[in-house]
């Protein structure tokens, strides 16, 4: 990507996306195209379809979801599926009717299967049920790496899906119901040290394993991806299966390729917040997905690999979150 490209960044005030817009910036570019969901909605099609064709964008970092947690995902399932499904289709879809050069669409680690084996390599996609709190979810991402191969098939566009791993970082999501595991804990966490709190409760067993990336490492990934060679670009926009008989998506894992238990990063959080109190797990509440840990050698391949401690990054999103609450 030249500094002088027109970059469309959907999602550009998300934990995603303002992270890459921070990173493009760093790297030199300026021409950004991005709207708001009061100034485009994306999951109106003529709008989407319209803003394309005004502004046609060079490249495309298809960023906007509508994301959550376990909470979320089981309150709000309908809306899961649909929003999302209309969002990737009408960008996908007004990419190639505008001759976008590149794509990137941003899945989540959730599109594997529920009992995948560990780490998770992207050839593992549609091997198996998948876990059922973040079903809808999942299957609308499937769906977004499906239409990137299938349009890189028929109308040889170059779109790449990439599936980032558990992000947190700057910018991150602190609703008491709606947010992910990290900025959920941390404001639990926060909270409770406020109002010297005795102890604080956290959803499951504590046994599960989760992968954890600073959202700033995503970011880089993502540009690193995109400015690849042609030729390396080329090679990970997914097989042709029924002429090689390979199932390879276009697909690339994104992550740290190590991962914690629940309860171990309940106690990390709660040494970073300086929270004194205990833990306490509540059984009856869903442990989700026991493990999901990326297989990152394919990113390794391309030449990246994440630079953030687990620690830091944990230090610097309690501080992002101590800001946004001041």
């Amino acid at each position: 990507m030249t500094p002088t490209a027109k970059i469309y960044i959907a999602g550009h005030r998300g934990l995603v996306g303002s992270a890459l817009v921070r990173n493009l910036q760093a790297k030199g570019h300026s021409h950004f195209l991005t709207r708001t969901h009061a100034e485009l909605d994306l999951t109106d099609q003529a709008a989407v379809e319209a803003f394309f064709a005004q502004e046609k964008p060079d490249y495309v970092f298809l960023a906007a979801a509508k994301v959550g947690g376990i909470h979320a995902n089981n309150e709000y399932p309908a809306e899961f599926i649909r929003d999302n499904l209309a969002i990737q289709t009408n960008l996908i879809h007004a990419a190639w009717k505008n001759d976008v050069k590149r794509l990137l669409f941003l899945g989540s680690s959730c599109i594997y299967p529920k009992q995948c084996p560990q780490p998770m390599k992207e050839e593992y996609l549609l091997t198996g049920p998948l876990e059922a709190t973040n079903r809808p979810y999942a299957l609308a991402k499937i769906a977004g790496v499906e239409m990137c191969w299938s349009y890189n098939r028929q109308y040889g566009t170059r779109y790449l899906a990439v599936m980032p791993t558990n992000l947190y970082g700057p910018g991150d999501n602190y609703h008491p119901e709606n947010s992910h595991v990290i900025p959920a804990l941390i404001r639990k966490f926060h909270e409770a040290k406020q109002s010297n709190a005795p102890a604080v409760t956290v959803w499951g067993t504590g046994t599960p394993k989760r992968e954890f990336l600073y959202s700033e490492d995503m970011a880089d990934a993502c540009v690193h991806l995109m400015n690849l060679p042609d030729e390396l670009f080329q090679s990970l926009l997914g097989s042709d299966e029924a002429k090689t008989g390979i199932f390879m998506p276009p697909l690339v894992n994104i992550g740290v390729g190590e991962d914690l238990t629940i309860k171990e990063l309940a106690e990390t959080v709660k040494a970073v917040v300086g929270y004194s109190g205990d833990i306490v797990f509540d059984a009856s509440k869903p442990d989700g997905t026991p493990r999901k840990l990326m297989d990152v050698s394919r990113l390794h391949g391309m030449g990246w690999r994440a630079k953030t401690t687990f620690e830091e990054g944990l230090v610097r999103a309690y501080a992002d979150f101590i800001a946004q609450r001041d």
